[in-house]
């Protein structure tokens, strides 16, 4: 165990794989890496983030990424083994955790991933127009959120950072009723009309808590395709494309009314929480 910025990290070896391993932050998992594989994913809602990631462009082909949010850098690992040459950059906030994670799970020579400690939306505030073909948020702070991630004025930034055929991949952690997540796809489709959910059934039913992962832009989703392969995940998926009927109504939040995300119901975690 090691305290870092963000509370107590503990990275535990994976019992079924040995080359990997989980990280935990105040004992809530938040990331799973295999050093070995970067292509296996442990978490469902992350395989739902690689299932856009891998529609984005076609096969193989290097991308410019933007990953809000670094944990022990899942994501970014596997753009690099399955889109080699691809330019990513990270931004995490918790520079004792970066150290550590850099440290403890190295990563690949090769992988052309920069790592810069700092806040997400001023980073973003600072980088020049269309520069990147996917902007991956995953962004907590003590299990939710930060409000000023969660704004019409950080989306319009996020949007414009994007390349005109991009897309925004955000990882929306909600439950009933749905209240945030709805706030969320209104916020951002403000910048990014073009948008689907995916997440498992329950949970875009509102009846438990979960991982919802939007996928925004400014042309038409995958929907035939995305629809395939959350079905045929360990934990199936479901596609939800029609987003009018799932805001209900809930209109786009500005700077002064945003919101953190709401806290995991106490326990999901089990022992780890």
């Amino acid at each position: 165990m090691e305290t870092v910025a963000s509370g107590v990290a503990e990275l535990v070896p994976d019992p079924d794989r040995d080359t990997a391993w989980t990280l935990l932050l105040d004992g809530a998992p938040q990331s799973h890496v295999d050093l070995a594989d970067p292509t296996f994913l442990q978490f469902e809602y992350v395989r739902r983030m690689a299932s856009a990631i891998d529609l984005v462009a076609p096969p193989g082909r290097p991308l410019r990424a933007l990953h809000l949010g670094g944990g022990a850098l899942t994501l970014p690992r596997y753009i690099a083994a399955t889109r080699p040459g691809s330019a990513q950059r990270v931004v995490e906030i918790d520079g004792p955790l970066v150290e550590l994670v850099r440290a403890a799970l190295p990563l690949p020579a090769s992988a052309n991933i920069r790592v810069r400690v700092a806040d997400a939306r001023a980073a973003v505030e600072g980088m020049r127009d269309a520069g990147y073909d996917v902007v991956i948020l995953d962004v907590f702070a003590g299990a939710r959120t930060p409000a000023h991630l969660a704004s019409a004025e950080f989306a319009a930034q996020v949007a414009r950072v994007l390349d005109p055929s991009g897309w925004l991949i955000a990882n929306v952690a909600d439950g009933p009723p749905l209240r945030y997540a709805r706030s969320q796809v209104a916020t951002i489709r403000a910048a990014l009309p073009q948008a689907c959910l995916i997440a498992d059934a329950g949970v875009l039913r509102g009846r438990r808590f979960g991982n919802l992962v939007l996928l925004a832009g400014r042309t038409t989703p995958p929907l035939a395709e995305l629809t395939r392969r959350a079905a045929g995940d360990w934990f199936p998926g479901r596609v939800e494309e029609d987003l009018d009927r799932f805001t209900a109504g809930a209109t786009p939040v500005p700077d002064t009314s945003a919101v953190p995300s709401p806290l995991p119901p106490e326990g999901l975690f089990g022992n780890r929480k």
